[in-house]
């Protein structure tokens, strides 16, 4: 093995966290790292499964485990006969955790997109999440820490930066005098004028400042794809779950921002069979996907997380859970096939990656030709599209 492996699993800021701990483990021999992730019970089974696996492929490697499940489920994760040790959550990318010298030169990502974490931790209290518990309260990069990531990027030839975080809309409301996130989008623009495109990660919508809605609106470098932290579509059950918003919140962003800018699209995030969900419940879950016309749906199954107050509610059977959420995933893909239905004969501009695809600005992925090189941006013409990829 020629370096550490690193195995990521869950969000988009582990990514990030990972490409930082691949970068200072580069010297290091015969260890393999979990990045593992504790968002759903079905996330930490995941994390279980990919330990096994890398010690069958790693027999005789050292394994250890960081991210959330290394916190969340701490005990049990330690006691796995495959682990050989844990890495804080809050310390994986101090290079003193991992004893190698801090003055280790950071090696950027060598991906088409850079993930560039600007905040991490939440201070909110959802009912039904464990990540605060896993990740600690919020904590945000200053202005020119984050300008210092993007410069390194950017230099290195990434096309497309992706801000991420845990909270993202949270971001400054720990740094002096509390600078809106537009303010931190608005800089990155304007200090990297050949930065070919800036996408934002999943944001609270409620938190959108008047800056950043006006840079979504009409900077053509930031990308039309809005991500939100939703959850839900009624209500009771916002509220149960302790969000900050209401259903028409995101609805009246959404038809402003659209108003604006038409090629916006719309992903979000949803969960299926909260605790008291009814069926009138789950009717406006359903609806709002149309409302709002998602095309990038990220549908969870609702699982009881330790400590939280939504694991002491009543619960609903898992089949039914399941149903639920496999009738949202069916809502998405339907409206995502009509959306994509509209780009087929349409030229596409297109940031190729590595698998033979590539990504739209409002992310609809795109079959290339044979041999495209992997961060170029090409014109491509779909003709078709089929199983959610346009041809």
């Amino acid at each position: 093995m020629s370096g550490a492996q690193v195995i990521s699993l869950g969000c988009r800021l582990n990514i990030s966290e990972s490409e930082q701990i691949r970068a200072m483990l580069a010297q290091e021999q015969d260890l393999v790292v979990i990045n593992s992730c504790a968002v759903t019970s079905e996330a930490v089974r995941q994390t279980r499964q990919a330990i096994r696996r890398a010690r069958r492929a790693n027999p005789g490697a050292r394994l250890l485990v960081t991210g959330c499940a290394a916190e969340v489920e701490r005990d049990q994760i330690a006691a796995m006969p495959e682990v050989d040790g844990l890495i804080a959550n809050t310390a994986k990318i101090d290079p003193r955790a991992w004893n190698v010298p801090a003055d280790t030169p950071p090696k950027p990502q060598d991906r088409t997109r850079a993930f560039i974490a600007v905040q991490n931790g939440c201070d909110h209290a959802c009912t039904f999440c464990v990540i605060p518990q896993g990740r600690g309260p919020s904590r945000s990069l200053t202005i020119a820490q984050v300008l210092g990531e993007v410069e390194r990027h950017v230099a290195h030839g990434a096309p497309e930066v992706v801000l991420t975080g845990v909270d993202v809309t949270s971001w400054g409301h720990d740094l002096p005098d509390t600078p809106p996130l537009g303010e931190l989008v608005r800089a990155v623009l304007s200090t990297f004028p050949e930065l070919a495109r800036l996408r934002m990660s999943s944001l609270d919508g409620v938190e959108i400042d008047p800056l950043l809605f006006e840079l979504f609106a009409s900077e053509e470098r930031l990308m039309p794809h809005l991500h939100l932290s939703l959850q839900h579509g009624h209500d009771l059950i916002l509220k149960r779950m302790k969000r900050r918003h209401l259903r028409r919140d995101a609805v009246e962003l959404v038809e402003r921002l659209v108003d604006r800018r038409p090629d916006l699209v719309v992903g979000a995030d949803l969960i299926a069979g909260f605790p008291t969900e009814t069926e009138e419940h789950h009717a406006a879950n359903l609806s709002i996907i149309r409302e709002l016309r998602i095309v990038h749906g990220h549908i969870f199954p609702y699982s009881p997380r330790p400590g939280t107050p939504a694991a002491r509610m009543p619960q609903l059977e898992r089949e039914l859970i399941r149903r639920r959420a496999a009738e949202l995933r069916a809502a998405t893909t339907h409206v995502r096939d009509e959306w994509l239905a509209s780009l087929v004969d349409k030229p596409q501009s297109v940031l190729a990656e590595r698998d033979g695809t590539g990504y739209t600005p409002n992310f609809a992925r795109v079959a290339l030709p044979l041999g495209t090189r992997p961060g170029d941006i090409l014109t491509v013409t779909p003709t078709k599209h089929e199983n959610g990829l346009l041809q």
